[in-house]
């Protein structure tokens, strides 16, 4: 089993905030915004989490809709319940597309691999009726309460890949099932869908994708150090990207990259559940 570390989520080029980590422990990800509405039909007003729109919490922590978007690009789609409104025949699915995809096939990510979504977080907290981000304090639940840091909020283990462009458009909800991106005269290149299996291989209690609630076992920042140095772990210690850490401690992949597959580190995803 290979295992792939896919950042998703806001960053400072995308959305300009982190997501947020909920005074219960709940992790949301915020889908990065789009202005293709072609091909990414979904508001963030369409969503919501816990009974929350998407659209009021975003504004609460300082989201400009005006310097981005009102749409997003909701994958991976791992969770039913995000939409407000329900749609008929719904299924998990995980898209990536040109470059990415293509490194994912360099690397012969297939069936029974496993795919640990990461991304920014910080705690927030409900103060007059509106969610903030909270700050270091007395209330303090963690090392990492009140500053931004990197973790691990989700996973799919793979069952199957798909790349026929009429076998993704069957997944209608989904951003890459669009007819633009599955053009074959102009369309995304390496369109690509990954649909996951309905139980995790080595957890067969578990369902195959789901999301994980705040748990420091999961977060990959070092203590003291900035969101992109993380604590050292041989197990995503790889020699196909260069450790640009300064001072000597933990690791930091420097770039834009999305997906970093990772050799020999089953036992420590498996403890991550």
């Amino acid at each position: 089993m290979k295992v792939i570390l896919s950042r998703k989520g806001f960053d400072s080029a995308n959305g300009g905030i982190v997501s947020p980590v909920f005074p219960n422990g709940k992790m949301l990800s915020f889908p990065i915004p789009s202005k293709d509405i072609e091909k990414d039909c979904i508001k963030y007003s369409d969503l919501c989490f816990d009974g929350i729109g998407l659209d009021e919490l975003l504004r609460n922590l300082g989201y400009s809709f005006e310097k981005n978007s009102e749409y997003c690009h909701l994958d991976p789609d791992l969770d039913k319940s995000r939409r407000k409104s329900e749609i008929e025949g719904w299924k998990a699915a995980f898209g990536q597309i040109n470059q990415a995809a293509g490194y994912l096939n360099n690397r012969e990510v297939e069936e029974g691999d496993l795919f640990l979504f990461f991304g920014n977080f910080r705690h927030i907290k409900m103060i007059n009726g509106i969610y903030r981000y909270a700050r270091k304090g007395k209330e303090a639940t963690s090392d990492y309460y009140g500053k931004p840091f990197q973790a691990i909020w989700g996973y799919m283990q793979v069952e199957r890949k798909i790349i026929e462009p009429n076998e993704i458009m069957e997944y209608r909800w989904h951003p890459h099932a669009c007819t633009k991106r599955n053009d074959p005269n102009g369309g995304d290149k390496n369109n690509t869908l990954y649909i996951p299996r309905r139980t995790l291989s080595f957890r067969p209690d578990l369902p195959g994708y789901g999301l994980f609630d705040f748990d420091e076992k999961r977060v990959l920042t070092m203590k003291g150090k900035n969101k992109a140095t993380w604590k050292y772990n041989a197990a995503y210690d790889v020699d196909t990207r260069k450790n640009c850490v300064k001072d000597g401690e933990g690791i930091y992949y420097s770039g834009i990259w999305q997906e970093l597959v990772l050799e020999n580190a089953e036992s420590w995803a498996e403890s991550l559940f």
